[in-house]
């Protein structure tokens, strides 16, 4: 009999993304839980008394009291969130409100045993313990509430996302593949024995591009494209076209939006080197500094072509507008001559990528 695996790696990425419990193994929320319980002790103590006689040591029990419980519920949460995640949203809660209300019972309960100093100072037990189940109870479904709203807002903001991302390739495709096409098309009228061996080149590109909105791609993949676009275009343009590259090695499994550099490499051949009579050189540089990566394109700019055309300028605003959708403000894309050549330049923060 065959025991079922591991769930894959794409189910459990899907179950996360719909989990709305915090992951309270993590510090950041460790902090903010023992920070939020704080803050519940000392409006409880300043609610006691006038300023002036404001009691340290109510503030001291209480906190201990309180943190303990917290600490201890966030430890016994972390434990379980891995078996929690196949549950229903309802399930899920009802669980982690169940386990806040009897660890805080247990607690209450073994505080007023051995530790009466903890303990209250007017009513029984059972007032005792009901209190603090109730305050527990009903400041972790606040605290779940909150969590469950959260999950819901970002999910929605990923989804307008993804959306808008993929209508911004869904626009580059196509004009990606009938640049490619026609520039096969013209090898096969004067040169028809370099177009056929052209097609495989155009195949792989081919499925690049409509591969690209299922995954990232690579600082390397996203220069192999670029070669196989560049080959192309060498054999229509032939000594035309002379292209430099200066990769820094460490930076080629540096992870990329896919389609990113190879709109700009086509720009720069389209509306540079061919508006040429001698051609030019296309130079694909890419670095560090020091946490963010650099990817530039330059090329000769024919005279009286500093404003570029209308095609150039689509290709621009969508790696802008996809570079804004997936690193906000802290990616750029700019543009310029510079003497005698026209410079494309993307930014990237090797990190801080906005979620999605």
């Amino acid at each position: 009999m065959q025991h079922p695996g591991p769930p894959a790696s794409d189910e459990v990425s899907s179950r996360e993304d719909g989990f709305f419990i915090p992951d309270l193994c993590a510090p950041p929320a460790v902090f903010l839980a023992v920070l939020l319980a704080e803050l519940v002790v000392l409006l409880h103590v300043l609610a006691l008394g006038p300023l002036a006689a404001f009691d340290w040591r109510a503030l001291g029990t209480g906190s201990f009291f309180v943190q303990w419980n917290t600490l201890l519920c966030i430890a016994l949460i972390c434990r379980l969130r891995q078996r929690l995640l196949p549950m229903t949203p309802a399930t899920a809660t009802a669980v982690c409100l169940g386990l806040v209300l009897v660890v805080s019972a247990l607690s209450s309960i073994l505080v007023y045993r051995f530790y009466p100093l903890l303990g209250p100072q007017i009513g029984g037990l059972s007032d005792w313990v009901l209190r603090n189940a109730l305050l527990a109870l009903i400041l972790a479904a606040t605290v779940l509430r909150y969590a469950y709203l959260q999950q819901r807002v970002a999910f929605q903001q990923r989804s307008e996302l993804q959306l808008r991302l993929d209508a911004l390739r869904a626009r580059i495709r196509p004009h990606f593949l009938f640049n490619t096409l026609n520039s096969i098309a013209s090898l096969i009228a004067v040169q028809p024995d370099l177009a056929e061996q052209a097609i495989e080149d155009v195949a792989e590109l081919f499925r690049a591009a409509l591969s690209s909105g299922d995954r990232d791609s690579s600082l390397r993949e996203e220069c192999h494209l670029c070669e196989l676009y560049l080959k192309i275009e060498q054999l229509r343009l032939g000594d035309r076209l002379a292209v430099e590259w200066e990769i820094d090695p460490a930076l080629k499994e540096v992870a990329l939006p896919a389609l990113l550099l190879q709109p700009l490499v086509e720009n720069a051949v389209y509306h540079g080197i061919s508006q040429l009579p001698k051609g030019g050189k296309v130079s694909i540089r890419a670095w560090r500094e020091p946490s963010v990566l650099h990817v530039e394109v330059q090329n000769p700019l024919p005279q009286g072509a500093a404003n570029r055309s209308g095609g150039n300028r689509m290709a621009l605003d969508n790696i802008r507008q996809r570079l804004d959708a997936q690193y906000g403000t802290a990616a750029s894309l700019t543009v310029g001559a510079r003497e005698s050549d026209y410079c494309a330049r993307i930014s990237i923060p090797l990190e801080g990528r906005l979620a999605l």
